[in-house]
C-alpha cells in the first residue's frame, strides 16, 4: 500500500510538471503566433517591364547568341536614353492587380489593401490601373464589396481597365462593369446578370422519423424559407420578392457604370462568350490580358501590386476546399 501511495505521489508530481510545461509552451506559441501575425502581411511590387525584358534577353541569348544580345542591349540602352529625354518627367504609371474570385470572394480582403496602397501614390488623371479578373460570381455582399473597392479607383480619377481571360459572370461581371473599359478573350464567359438561391428542405424526411421542428421568430419576415421546418407560400413569396429586389439593385449598379447596356435584354441570367459579348456591349475589346499588358509595357512603366496575408491553417484549408468546389461547379 505504501508503494502505491509513493507511486501516486510521483505520478501527481510528474503530471504537474508536464502540465506546467504545456502551459509555458502554449504561452510561448501564442506569443510567437502574434509576432508572426504582424509579419505575415506583405505588400509586394513587381516591375513587369523588367520581367518582360528578362524574358526577351533569355530567349535572344538562346536563339541568337551573345553577340546579338550585346548588340541589342546597347541599342536598347540608347533607345531608353532618347525616350527619357523626349518623354515628360511625370510619365504615366500602370498598376496591375489580379483578382481570382471564389463563391465567397475571399480575395476581396487582399484587394482592398492593394487598392488602398495604390491610392497612396497614384496620380489622378495620369496613372492607370489594370485588373486581371477571373470569377464566376458568388455571395452578393462579398462581390458588392469587391465592386465598391474597384469603384474607389475610378472615383479617384484613375483610368481603370478590367481584363477577362476566362470568366466574369454574375458577381464577377458586377465587379468588371465598374471599369472604364473591359477587355475579354474571344471565348471568355461574360454576363449572367441575375440572382439565384437554392435551399434544400428536409422537413418531410424529419416528419417520417417523428422529428418535430419548432421555429420561433420575432418579426413577420425574420425567416422566410427554412431547411428544417415547413415552408409556407407566404415565405416563398417573400423570398422571391427579396431576390427580385437584389436583381433590381444589380441592374441599377450596372446602369450607373455602363449606361449603354440594354438591361431589358441582357439581365436575364444568361451568359455569352467574348465575341458575342462585344456585340452586346458587355465588353469593349477582344484581347487577352497578356497582349494588353505587353502592349502597355511598350509605352508605360507597369507595376504589379500584390498584398499577401498569411491565413490560419483552418482558413487555408477551407479556401482550398471552396476553390476545388468552384472548379467542379464551373466545368
Amino acid at each position: 500500500m505504501e508503494f502505491l501511495q509513493d507511486y501516486a505521489m510521483f505520478l501527481a508530481k510528474g503530471l504537474t510538471i508536464i502540465l506546467m510545461a504545456l502551459v509555458v509552451l502554449g504561452a510561448l506559441t501564442a506569443a510567437s503566433q502574434r509576432n508572426r501575425g504582424r509579419g505575415d502581411e506583405q505588400l509586394t511590387v513587381r516591375h513587369l517591364n523588367q520581367r518582360y525584358r528578362n524574358m526577351e534577353r533569355v530567349l535572344r541569348l538562346r536563339v541568337l547568341g551573345w553577340r546579338a544580345l550585346r548588340r541589342h542591349t546597347r541599342e536598347y540602352q540608347r533607345h531608353r536614353k532618347r525616350a527619357a529625354k523626349e518623354r515628360p518627367q511625370e510619365q504615366t504609371r500602370v498598376y496591375v492587380l489580379r483578382f481570382h474570385g471564389d463563391i465567397r470572394a475571399t480575395r476581396v480582403d487582399n484587394l482592398r489593401e492593394e487598392v488602398s496602397a495604390i491610392l497612396t501614390l497614384a496620380r489622378p488623371g495620369s496613372d492607370r490601373v489594370v485588373v486581371c479578373l477571373e470569377s464566376g460570381g458568388g455571395l452578393v455582399p462579398s462581390y458588392g464589396l469587391g465592386a465598391a473597392q474597384l469603384a474607389r479607383l475610378r472615383d479617384a480619377g484613375l483610368d481603370l481597365t478590367v481584363a477577362v481571360d476566362r470568366v466574369a459572370a454574375s458577381g464577377g461581371y458586377l465587379m468588371a462593369a465598374v471599369a472604364n473599359r473591359i477587355t475579354a478573350a474571344p471565348f471568355a464567359v461574360v454576363g449572367s446578370i441575375g440572382v439565384v438561391a437554392q435551399i434544400p428542405n428536409v422537413n418531410r424526411l424529419l416528419k417520417r422519423h417523428d422529428v418535430d421542428i419548432e421555429l420561433l421568430t420575432a418579426g413577420q419576415h425574420k425567416r422566410t424559407l427554412t431547411i428544417l421546418g415547413k415552408n409556407t407560400p407566404e415565405g416563398r413569396a417573400k423570398f422571391q420578392e427579396e431576390l427580385e429586389e437584389t436583381h433590381g439593385l444589380f441592374k441599377a449598379y450596372l446602369q450607373r457604370f455602363r449606361p449603354q447596356l440594354d438591361l431589358e435584354r441582357l439581365a436575364t441570367g444568361e451568359h455569352w462568350y467574348g465575341e458575342r459579348a462585344l456585340d452586346l456591349q458587355l465588353v469593349d475589346e477582344l484581347r487577352t490580358s497578356d497582349d494588353l499588358l505587353m502592349a502597355l509595357a511598350r509605352e508605360f512603366e507597369l507595376y504589379e501590386v500584390i498584398f499577401n496575408r498569411r491565413q490560419p491553417m483552418s482558413r487555408r484549408i477551407g479556401i482550398a476546399f471552396q476553390e476545388a468546389v468552384d472548379r467542379l461547379l464551373q466545368r
